[in-house]
């Protein structure tokens, strides 16, 4: 095997087109993966780990790449960025109000997806469709738009009573999700919280909540040649090095003969590609 980049691993880059054009980012480096679907390629861990964010080595990675230091500290790693919904900017107890203003005090989206069935998600306006894509969503549609993170997270919490909040990422792994008529989706979610909908407007404010209508659904196809029929999930603290044909990618997954593997997992890690 020829090494072609090596680095530190981060979460794939992603375009939408038909289907989505990916890369995988190594350090200074980003591959296109695309072209390499169909042939035997090599992943291969170092054994060192970098923090995403400082740079330090550490000997564990967590939340997707921080070292314990970055993890304790960064807002980014607060736990309300699993909950929005518990969101505490407005209350002056944010570890980094700088941060919070750039990124939890702008426009979010709440949407609707269709990757392993029908799921509600939350993301900042400016991440549509790349938070989609990630998730392995073959449809997609924005139903509303909100002020700050803490207001999507409530809308969130609101839909969640009716839908699902969760991928299975076994099933999305397996093949394209049935297709769902996502406005007729979206209207009857609308139809049934239309009074708690009324609810968190007059507590936000008249203008914090706005439903999108004539909005068109998004379709993402993903650059698959063979789903596995089962799912073997791969794992470098496990086996060091993979290689195998490399037969598709969805969301943050890289699909092998051999298994799956979640690269946003290890990002941090310091790793060799070779084909």
């Amino acid at each position: 095997m020829k090494t072609v980049a090596k680095g530190t691993l981060r979460k794939m880059l992603s375009r939408l087109e038909a289907p989505v054009a990916y890369k995988i980012s190594l350090g200074e480096e980003a591959v296109e993966l695309n072209p390499l679907i169909g042939k035997t390629i090599q992943l291969a861990y170092s054994g060192s780990i970098h923090c995403v964010h400082c740079g330090r080595k550490s000997n564990k990675s967590f939340s997707q790449g921080y070292c314990f230091p970055c993890f304790q500290r960064l807002a980014q790693c607060d736990s309300c960025i699993i909950h929005p919904e518990k969101c505490h900017f407005e209350q002056g107890t944010c570890r980094e109000p700088n941060w919070g203003e750039k990124f939890c005090m702008q426009d979010h989206i709440v949407y609707l997806a269709n990757s392993s069935g029908l799921k509600v998600g939350i993301t900042r306006a400016t991440q549509v469709p790349t938070r989609w894509i990630d998730q392995g969503a073959t449809q997609a549609l924005a139903i509303i738009r909100v002020r700050t993170r803490l207001q999507s997270g409530s809308v969130e919490v609101m839909f969640k009573q009716h839908v699902a909040d969760k991928t299975n990422w076994r099933d999305m792994l397996k093949g394209d999700a049935a297709p769902l008529d996502m406005r007729a989706e979206a209207k009857r979610l609308v139809a049934e919280c239309k009074a708690d909908i009324e609810g968190l407007g007059a507590k936000f404010g008249f203008f914090a909540i706005s439903i999108l209508n004539g909005i068109e659904p998004v379709s993402i196809n993903y650059p698959v040649i063979q789903y596995p029929e089962k799912i073997a999930s791969l794992n470098f603290d496990k086996e060091p090095i993979i290689e195998s044909k490399l037969v598709g990618i969805k969301g943050q997954y890289l699909i092998f003969e051999a298994g799956v593997i979640n690269l946003r997992r290890f990002s941090g890690y310091e790793i060799s590609l070779g084909s």
